[in-house]
């Protein structure tokens, strides 16, 4: 167990080369032209036959021998964010790995170097899942639609996410999200409003939206106080409003746009449902239109009970007191996220599992959460990641 970790660590450097190489050449969305050949071709050198998938890339490893497949799975795509961090390997087009893409791929890769070495030991396949676009929710989906989770079908499936930035003194731990919901769902949408415009100075004449979109506004926060059960836990955002161009005209038209993430399949219906309704419904007490379009959405990611507690005692083996339990830990504050994770879309097809990585906690200096221009990470867990995801995937199908 522990010679298994020691080779995890021999490739540390190979795996910040990696890193640092997909940091310094950020894409976004499904277009990823660069990281994909990039990973294409570090694939082929390790000896695999990688394909291309929805955007994406998919290779296999092992011996098939019991006919079971564990999926593992890194997303490669960045952010739109102007990067400020200061690494001398930062990014310069404008781009971000301010989401740690960059080092789950990286992981990933160093989990297939691992995984070379141990072939002829895997009783089943391990399937590699590069994802594109996790940030616009649509890469899982394209994935699975182009069948990633066929040829061979897929048991079950396993995902690691870097975290930075957390009020911790355990840097490199492992932390177990939550059975059951591990992140929210969320719903993208966007109210538009239609009115009348004119003048400013002759109101009666006119449908004024900035007036419909404000009495939405209020409208919806209805809904947490006095629609769902107090138990329940979601978050209705609006993120963007516009309406109008100057001071003296009221606008003919405006819009909001905005999230909603929650747990479980009933409320989430719910609320999709009583959005429209109140929207509609207010819109038309002012004699105004309003219509809802729901522009991206991705189901929580389920965390699968028996999955989550292999996961620990796979991970005690090779680690030594190197993984919590996130409903124990910090008091329960990260047992389950309220952020979004399209390997959601997995969940509802095979057995999920979501875990936490800590690469840059507060006490060692990392300030700066996800999806921030300053954010950074920590490079000297890469090697543990890569080590998880291989050997978990091999005991897993060993004991499978």
């Amino acid at each position: 167990m522990t010679k298994f970790s020691e080779k995890a660590e021999a490739i540390q450097e190979k795996i910040v080369a990696h890193r640092r190489h997909l940091h310094q050449n950020p894409e976004i969305g499904m277009d990823l032209p660069l990281t994909v050949a990039y990973v294409q071709d570090t694939l082929k050198a390790l000896g695999y036959e990688p394909e291309l998938c929805g955007g994406g890339i998919v290779a296999t490893c092992g011996t098939g021998e019991t006919g079971k497949t564990f999926l593992v799975r890194a997303d490669m795509d960045a952010l739109p964010i102007r990067e400020e961090s200061g690494e001398s390997f930062g990014s310069v087009n404008g781009n971000m790995h301010a989401c740690g893409h960059d080092l789950h791929t990286s992981m990933l890769l160093g989990c297939a170097e691992l995984l070379k070495m141990h072939e002829n030991q895997i009783k089943g396949t391990v399937k590699l899942m590069f994802q594109p676009a996790e940030e616009l929710a649509i890469g899982a989906k394209s994935m699975l639609e182009a069948g990633v989770l066929k040829n061979p079908d897929v048991d079950a499936a396993m995902m690691i996410h870097v975290f930075s930035g957390l009020p911790s003194d355990k840097d490199g731990q492992f932390v177990v999200l939550s059975d059951g919901p591990a992140s929210a769902n969320i719903d993208v949408f966007r109210i538009n409003v239609k009115g009348v415009g004119g003048h400013g100075a002759r109101p009666h004449e006119t449908v004024d939206p900035i007036n419909v979109c404000a009495h939405i506004h209020s409208a919806l926060q209805v809904l947490n106080a006095r629609e769902v059960e107090a138990s329940e836990t979601f978050i209705l955002t609006i993120g963007e409003l516009k309406c109008g161009d100057t001071f003296n005209v009221i606008p003919d038209s405006g819009y909001m746009r905005g999230t909603i993430r929650s747990y479980g399949k009933e409320v989430r219906s719910f609320l999709r449902k009583r959005l429209v309704e109140i929207s509609e419904s207010v819109a038309k007490t002012y004699r105004a239109e309003a219509e809802v379009i729901f522009e991206f959405e991705a189901p929580s990611v389920i965390n699968d009970l028996k999955l989550r507690n292999d996961f620990m005692k796979y991970i005690d083996e090779i680690m030594t007191d190197n993984v919590e339990d996130a409903k124990e830990a910090y008091g329960g504050k990260f047992a389950r996220l309220t952020g979004s994770e399209d390997f959601g879309f997995l969940s509802d097809d095979v057995p999920t599992l979501m875990v936490g990585l800590l690469a840059g906690t507060v006490a060692d200096g990392y300030h700066y959460p996800l999806h921030h221009p300053k954010v950074k990470f920590n490079e000297k867990v890469l090697w543990k990641g890569a080590a998880a995801y291989a050997y978990v995937a091999m005991t897993w199908l060993n004991e499978n």
